[in-house]
């Protein structure tokens, strides 16, 4: 009964710390926001596309999630690699454009 209950407590576990890392990348994007207000114009327009594409992706991230949550024990190990590809476009993202911050 024990082998039974563990994938959920993984799936749990799993779907907890993901949450975790989407809501600090919301964080991020927030603070990102804020900060692009005060460049020029020009810059200001080319970041907001670049913040609108990881927005996407924590979206994305999201539904990702949100699939896996409602997801049978025998489905959530499949839809678990969907959301993780999900959180590393959405790092890379992340990382890309603070890098532009940066500069």
């Amino acid at each position: 009964m024990n082998e039974r209950r563990l994938p959920m407590n993984l799936k749990e576990a799993y779907k907890k710390k993901a949450e975790a890392e989407l809501e600090l990348s919301q964080a991020r994007l927030v603070e990102l926001r804020a900060k692009s207000k005060n460049f020029s114009a020009e810059a200001h327009l080319n970041y907001a596309k670049s913040l609108d594409d990881f927005e996407h992706g924590i979206t994305t991230a999201k539904g990702k999630l949100k699939e896996l949550g409602e997801a049978g024990e025998d489905a959530w190990e499949k839809l678990k690699d969907g959301v993780e590809s999900a959180l590393r476009s959405s790092s890379k993202t992340l990382k890309e454009i603070a890098d532009k911050f940066k500069d």
